[in-house]
């Protein structure tokens, strides 16, 4: 029989304000403090055990253990993830959910959006070349808007193009902003939630006609377990699942900018004789830099795991930014290295399923890591491609360090560009 242990454990009643405090790096500094992948803390009112590293992700990412409904605390369910999503459900309706968002991820269906993410950035590039400078973080929001509603078979006029850009955004920056900025997340929750069920409603009636391949058409008319259609509440939330992530890949390109000024000596690597570099330039970007900063499960039952007893209806948050940042994992996590993927020959492959959590860990078929990633990839390959060998631009003297206590966070300055011209 196993022997157990007691958890470490971090002092004090509630300890939300120290996340608040420390951001990306409140889970791995108590993890470093007390020398374990799993520590007992509390959080919202209740205990939370928090885990990081790669035997800590293949437990979070078991189903038979673990499940996701009531983990979302209600400031991100009311802002970044909408109520009742695919995030949130378990077991065969999950599953069942899960397969709806598989099929839209054909290999066909991801080439199409490459596509549409360059033929936009080119698109707006014809306006940036008219201007002194433009911020590239809020140019590719914008670009990526475009993209995934046209993706997604959701139509989007040129006059509503800033005001849907700001609805997706709030949702995504707000989930554990403070005052103004969180407000504005809900106001963008419902805002974009009735702006697609209005678009579902009219599928339904027959009065709008997307391609049967998209996003809007499969969401309207899925049916679920019981045979029936969800309901429009919910089929908002799980299309919006589809293009606010999409739009969420802005903050990488943000960082990509960043990693050709900070790493110029990589655009050399990029156009050279391996034509797989540019996937392990992209694959380290998503390593290195901080995306989204951890997630929460809910135990299932009592288990014992490397000694620590786990108690039914526990909170577990998992660290994404740290476990990418682990030095048992990453060979000098702290330095930019896109040749240590030079063996990891696709995306996803199982070797990665608990290494590399950008976009959440284990199966996608079963599991709840991100099916999106197959798109943020090949976006980003995309918009790499572009700046180093389609235009050219100049960067002015600008902050673009970023902040590990905001979360999400992004280059202080956008990425400022100016004297951009098309190459060719």
């Amino acid at each position: 029989m196993q022997e157990i242990r007691p958890f470490p454990k971090e002092e004090g009643l509630e300890n939300g304000l120290s996340v608040l405090r420390e951001g990306y790096l409140y889970v791995p500094n108590r993890l470093k403090i007390y020398q374990s992948d799993a520590v007992k803390t509390r959080l919202l009112g209740q205990e939370a055990i928090l885990l990081g590293g790669e035997e800590a992700a293949e437990l979070f990412y078991d189903e038979d253990k673990f499940k996701r409904e009531g983990a979302a605390p209600e400031p991100a369910v009311a802002t970044l993830l909408g109520k009742g999503g695919v995030q949130q459900i378990d077991d065969e309706a999950h599953r069942h959910r899960k397969k709806l968002f598989m099929d839209l991820m054909s290999k066909e269906r991801i080439e199409i959006w490459a596509k549409l993410v360059e033929k936009h950035l080119y698109m707006a590039t014809k306006e940036w070349i008219t201007k002194d400078s433009i911020n590239f973080y809020e140019e590719s929001q914008k670009v990526l808007t475009k993209a995934a509603c046209e993706w997604c078979g959701v139509p989007l006029k040129n006059k509503e193009v800033e005001k849907r850009t700001k609805q997706l955004i709030s949702m995504i920056e707000s989930p554990v902003a403070v005052s103004k900025r969180h407000i504005e997340g809900r106001i963008g929750r419902k805002q974009g939630e009735k702006w697609i069920a209005d678009l579902i409603d009219q599928v339904r009636n027959g009065e709008l006609h997307p391609v049967e391949e998209t996003a809007l058409y499969q969401i309207s008319w899925h049916q679920e377990l019981n045979g029936e259609k969800m309901d429009l509440k919910t089929a908002a939330v799980e299309l919006l699942n589809v293009i606010r992530p999409s739009v969420a890949i802005a903050l990488y390109f943000a960082f990509t900018a960043l990693t050709l000024q900070q790493f110029p000596e990589e655009k050399s690597n990029l156009n050279g004789d391996n034509p797989y570099y540019l996937h392990m330039f992209i694959q380290e970007i998503r390593r290195y830099y901080p995306f989204f900063p951890f997630n929460g499960a809910i135990t299932r039952k009592d288990f014992v795991w490397n000694g620590y007893q786990f108690e039914k209806d526990t909170l577990a948050i998992f660290d994404f930014y740290g476990t990418n940042h682990d030095p048992r994992i990453w060979e000098d996590p702290d330095q930019f290295k896109p040749e240590r993927f030079s063996d990891w020959h696709q995306s996803p492959t199982d070797q990665i399923q608990f290494k590399l959590v950008a976009q959440g860990g284990g199966s996608y078929a079963s599991g709840h890591r991100c099916p999106g990633e197959w798109n943020t990839v090949r976006a980003m390959e995309i918009v790499t491609d572009f700046l180093v060998n389609k235009i050219d631009y100049t960067l002015p003297e600008q902050d673009s360090g970023f902040s590990l206590v905001n979360m999400p966070t992004t280059p202080k300055s956008g990425m400022i560009f100016e004297n951009i011209q098309l190459k060719g």
